[in-house]
């Protein structure tokens, strides 16, 4: 068998990508190419054709044509096998069969050409070691990064051990009322702002104070610290440095750095009283129907930022009836929540603590009953003469949630080309590398409560399963809610804003 070029064409003949495995200039294959059309006969079925000189082996691919040019002395039947490895390869690296799919993905193509074929004999290759060899994944290099990414931890590791020292030194020459050495131009407000803005030490640092005695000013404080300070500008080249080793560096504020990157953006209208309900769910289901486990677990959240509505009480408005678990936080009085579904703390003189998020009351539900399933997923793979035809559908059984972003993913089998997409609501994404096809709906409510997906690939009806599910929800599936925020005093309404979640930490049908 030689091969002398293989070349993915339209039905006009011209050349899409075009890979040749002997010296031809572009001229003699575009020619080949363009009379290949003129020599079809539209009345036979065979799927080659010859001339003088060449033999044209081809396979339609929609509008366009796989075709292989051999000589007329190669072997027929493994030229027919080479011709559909080639065009099983095409669909790996193109999500449509279109011109300009083919030309986007071209050196992707070539490739994998490359790796079929050899100075025009065909290798001994399969679909599955041409990906192994296209992704050139090599355990040589994985070694080197994980030796790398090992050596820049310790190199991490040991500049925090040595700000560690630096940061000791200095404080017990405070302590013991010597000058404190530089250390490198590491001047007290610099220190400062390494200390309490950064996450690249473990060093704790004290809250700060509402009031600052007089007594706590050293009396030599300002002409030292002026000295000290004038060096800031190598602590600004040192934290540059930690930047340029890949550390984050937080903005300098009065918290500690893992609790800045915990917080969340706030509303834009968020008040001095703001309350989060958040709930996560995670869900285990049979593919024959069955509910293995659900879960759902969910907290209500303050934040107090105004010192003068400290001393307050939050009504709650419980309407769920799906028996859930309700627990209070420690300093809440539960005698006053159990009577009158009123949250406020033990001592009514205190106040809840300032600009800190606290969890003040959560939930937990689990069942197995199916009637509380939020969304339902139905999936009916039937097997057919040319592989499985799949039905899939939803049913969003709680009408009361409006659930948004949803992306339900369907593992499909690897090296068999793209799934052909029949009936659909909503999008679809084939991801050839993750081998997953992503059916996206924008939303899903009461108004937009079932939707179906047909499709058909090659496969067995095991392949399409575990099914997960992801979405997210600005309504709570338990129906608990913060109605009113009022003073201990008087009662008086205090003004409060409130932002509600319902995510999903795991739902996958098995």
């Amino acid at each position: 068998m030689v091969l002398l070029a293989a070349a993915v064409c339209t039905k006009a003949g011209k050349a899409i990508v075009s890979r040749q495995f002997v010296e031809m200039t572009r001229t003699r294959i575009e020619g080949l190419l363009a009379a290949f059309p003129k020599l079809m006969n539209t009345g036979k079925q065979h799927t080659f054709v010859e001339t003088d000189s060449v033999r044209y082996v081809y396979q339609p691919l929609e509008k366009l044509y796989m075709v292989l040019i051999t000589t007329k002395n190669s072997n027929i039947l493994e030229d027919l096998e080479t011709l559909r490895l080639f065009s099983r390869v095409i669909p790996e690296y193109c999500r449509v069969l279109e011109e300009s799919e083919i030309s986007e993905h071209c050196f992707d193509l070539i490739f994998a050409f490359d790796e079929i074929v050899a100075l025009g004999y065909r290798e001994n290759v399969n679909l599955a070691q041409i990906r192994t060899f296209t992704e050139m994944d090599s355990h040589e290099e994985k070694v080197f990064r994980a030796v790398r990414e090992t050596q820049e931890r310790e190199a991490k590791a040991e500049m925090r051990r040595k700000a560690k020292e630096l940061q000791q030194a200095r404080r017990d020459a405070e302590r013991s009322g010597k000058k404190v050495p530089a250390f490198g131009g590491f001047g007290s407000a610099g220190m400062t702002s390494i200390s309490s803005g950064s996450i690249i030490t473990d060093t704790i640092v004290e809250p700060e104070k509402p009031k600052i005695t007089p007594a706590a000013v050293r009396p030599s404080g300002p002409s030292k610290a002026l000295k000290l300070g004038a060096k800031g500008k190598e602590v600004d080249n040192f934290v540059d440095k930690l930047k340029s080793e890949g550390e984050t560096i937080m903005p300098t504020s009065g918290k500690r750095g893992s609790d800045v990157s915990k917080a969340l953006p706030p509303p834009v209208n968020m008040e001095s009283v703001h309350l989060r309900v958040e709930e996560k769910i995670s869900l285990t289901c049979g593919r024959d129907g069955g509910l293995q486990n659900m879960e759902v677990l969910g907290m209500v959240t303050l934040r107090v930022t105004d010192d003068k509505n400290g001393r307050i009480r939050l009504i709650i408005n419980n309407n769920d009836n799906k028996g859930l678990q309700l627990q209070t936080h420690p300093n809440v009085d539960k005698k006053l929540f159990t009577a009158d579904s009123v949250i406020g703390l033990k001592n009514p003189e205190k106040s809840f603590p300032l600009n800190n998020d606290v969890g003040v009351l959560k939930w937990r539900l689990q069942t197995t009953d199916e009637s509380l399933i939020p969304l339902t997923i139905n999936c009916w793979p039937s097997e057919s003469g040319t592989g499985c035809d799949v039905n899939i559908e939803y049913e969003l059984q709680e009408e009361s949630l409006e659930l948004n972003d949803v992306v339900i993913s369907i593992p499909v089998p690897s090296g068999v080309g793209a799934p052909v997409i029949g009936d659909l609501d909503g999008e679809y994404k084939h991801d050839s590398r993750r081998n997953v096809l992503e059916w996206c709906l924008p939303v899903i409510d009461a108004n937009n409560k079932t939707g179906s997906l047909e499709f058909s690939i090659a496969g067995q009806p095991n392949d399409f399963f575990p099914i997960n599910v992801s979405f997210v929800s600005k309504r709570n599936y338990c129906d608990i809610q913060v109605t009113k925020v009022t003073h201990v005093d008087g009662d008086s309404s205090v003004r409060f804003s409130s932002e509600t979640s319902f995510v999903v930490d795991k739902y996958e049908i098995l």
